[in-house]
């Protein structure tokens, strides 16, 4: 009981420090004509909320890719979608189509701010909590200092409460897929990290551990016996919960194909440049579209070389991986 009553101190201060950072402004505030991430969210609000499905990924007259279009995977658009309803109850000028466009108030941040906070109630602290005291090793001072520590990671509060995003849902998703694969149930940690997979595409980084880890149990078990069927289990799950993300899209390969390349811009550039800063200016000269083909190659083999573990410190276990979700 005093351990629980610890965790809720440790949950309160990582609420408090949160909330403290999100008083300030944010990334792009009073800055047009981009106005920074917190815009891109809002945007995004405003697209799903007001265009059909098969136009949140398209260029038209309504949706104009260049100022903050969708390049996020299916989930992140159900979340914005989400959001939008909420905020078209409070003040239906926050989502109105392209009169919303820039709009900032302290009502509006104080909403945004708020949707941030419950999405790290919701998903991404009750991971913290359940990895520290039910993976973690250690005594149960250590655990709760464990919890503690991730919460107060400056990082992810900086970016979400800060600059502001929602990367505590993805990063979130993830930690659920480690705890229950921890506790031995394959299923749902392929379900919960494809989940995470398609709400941020980064979380490409964290599929090699989560594949090498079930793999390895599959081939642990026997692919004559237990593991094939364990193996099954697992592809059915990922194309499932796939498809299911996807529904909406899948009816046309022509918009499968642009929601892909939405989300991996190699055809415009492997910067996207929206804002006025002369480090991304610099990028955008150094890799314009006469290098575009050198370039890809090259970086595609660098990222698949730093996931991919060293053959000296690969450990089949849950464990080593879990710093990488939480840190990264």
């Amino acid at each position: 009981m005093e351990n629980w009553s610890l965790v809720s101190i440790c949950v309160l201060f990582g609420l408090t420090a949160r909330w403290a950072v999100s008083l300030n402004s944010y990334s792009g505030a009073g800055k047009p004509p981009m106005f920074g991430d917190y815009e891109a969210q809002r945007h995004w609000q405003e697209v799903t909320y007001n265009l059909p499905v098969h136009e949140w990924y398209f260029n038209t007259t309504d949706n104009n890719l260049n100022y903050w279009g969708l390049d996020y995977p299916p989930l992140t658009a159900y979340h914005s979608l989400l959001c939008a309803h909420v905020a078209k109850l409070i003040n239906p000028d926050w989502v109105e189509l392209h009169a919303s466009r820039g709009h900032e108030s302290y009502g509006h941040k104080l909403f945004m701010r708020a949707t941030v906070l419950v999405a790290d109630l919701l998903i991404y602290i009750p991971a913290v909590v359940l990895y520290s005291f039910y993976l973690s090793e250690g005594s149960n001072k250590k655990k709760v200092c464990t919890v503690l520590c991730i919460l107060l990671y400056p990082g992810l509060i900086l970016i979400d409460y800060g600059h502001f995003q929602y990367n505590s849902i993805s990063l979130g998703l993830a930690l659920w897929g480690v705890v229950v694969l921890g506790l031995g149930w394959d299923v749902l940690g392929s379900l919960a990290f494809v989940l995470s997979l398609n709400y941020k595409q980064m979380e490409l980084y964290h599929s090699l551990p989560f594949f090498c880890y079930l793999l390895g149990k599959c081939f642990k078990q026997g692919l004559a016996g237990r593991g094939l069927f364990l193996l099954v289990k697992i592809a059915v799950t990922v194309l499932v919960t796939f498809a299911l993300c996807w529904l909406p899209f899948l009816s046309d390969p022509g918009q499968i194909l642009q929601v892909v390349h939405r989300l991996f811009p190699v055809g415009r550039g492997l910067f996207e440049v929206r804002t006025k800063r002369f480090q991304y200016s610099r990028q955008l000269v150094i890799l314009s579209r006469y290098f575009q083909h050198i370039i890809a190659g090259p970086c595609f083999s660098r990222v698949m070389h730093g996931s991919v573990p060293r053959a000296n410190t690969m450990r089949v276990r849950v464990h080593p991986f879990v710093v990488q979700n939480v840190g990264s």
